[in-house]
């Protein structure tokens, strides 16, 4: 995989979505970045929602925003991923360059050294308990980089990092639509404990999305993670979501003690997984309900864990 691959929603990835084509990125290529005039271009068999990634050559890919809203990370990122990348664990996306909107494309844009690697599927990695501890071990070095300058949560991270209150009136508004899919009395006392849970640690850095899609494994190990597009400076709790999203039993408790934290940023982060499963059990419903129920499972762990807790 790229080392910009997945967003929130893996996808297949047909040439021209979004309005981006090969022929769109040779065209950048040629204009901005001469020396690599000949290279193949081709799109990732799998990519994210809010970008696309095309493969530059053997070494190199193109990471292109879909929309305005997503457009500020590349900034963001082509600054802070230098600087972040040699107090990390594992490798991050080695920024090789920043395009400027051109060709008709209105968005900064960036290429990227290719990482190699797979995403997460847990039937490549070859210890799960492991791997959980090597994500916790980048969890831990990501939250000890020098905070200092760094964006502050908001708009640009999809306010991961701040508070899930954020998410307050969407919460509920979910959870009124959910009645009967979900145990909506027990979900609504995670979501009140999340809220109750108020943050009061000294800001650190966060990257936002730890999902399988954007951590990468080579020889059944982590090797790489990627898209730090929602990464920013604030409250650690959103890193914690993959103990539910990906992780159960003895890998989930590796996590866990491997991860530290405090009871409330524990009570944070079930919150935020609560929130995201809520919209995507609602999203997939009526479309996909083996997809929805793959996050019914998610907020069903997330429930017995907060049930745990209060004991």
């Amino acid at each position: 995989m790229p080392s910009t691959s997945a967003d929130n929603t893996s996808l297949a990835s047909p040439d021209g979505r979004a309005g981006i084509d090969a022929a769109l990125v040779k065209r950048l290529i040629a204009a901005q970045f001469p020396q690599w005039v000949g290279l193949p271009v081709t799109p990732v068999a799998v990519d994210g929602w809010d970008n696309r990634t095309y493969r530059l050559g053997e070494e190199m890919t193109v990471r292109l925003p879909t929309a305005p809203g997503y457009a500020p990370a590349v900034a963001k990122e082509n600054e802070w991923l230098p600087r972040l990348a040699p107090e990390l664990p594992v490798a991050i996306p080695p920024i090789l360059g920043l395009g400027e909107p051109g060709e008709g494309y209105p968005f900064p844009w960036s290429v990227r050294g290719w990482l190699p690697g797979t995403t997460a599927d847990r039937g490549r990695i070859d210890d799960l308990p492991q791997f959980a501890v090597s994500v916790a071990e980048f969890v831990r070095a990501l939250h000890r980089c020098d905070p200092t300058g760094g964006p502050l949560a908001g708009e640009h991270s999809g306010y991961r990092g701040a508070s899930p209150a954020h998410y307050d009136e969407e919460t509920r508004g979910l959870l009124a639509a959910l009645v009967g899919h979900v145990d909506v009395t027990r979900a609504a006392a995670v979501w009140e404990a999340a809220l109750a849970a108020r943050w009061q640690g000294r800001p650190v850095w966060f990257h936002g999305d730890l999902a399988a899609g954007n951590l990468l494994v080579a020889d059944g190990k982590l090797s790489a993670v990627i898209d730090f597009g929602t990464s920013g400076v604030g409250d650690p709790a959103c890193d914690l979501v993959i103990a539910w999203t990906m992780l159960s039993g003895d890998s989930r408790q590796a996590f866990r003690q491997e991860v530290g934290q405090d009871d409330g940023t524990w009570a944070r982060a079930r919150g935020w997984a609560l929130w995201k499963a809520l919209l995507l059990v609602r999203q997939h419903l009526g479309d996909n309900p083996e997809l929805a129920a793959a996050h019914q499972h998610v907020i069903a762990e997330v429930l017995d864990d907060h049930d745990r807790a209060v004991r």
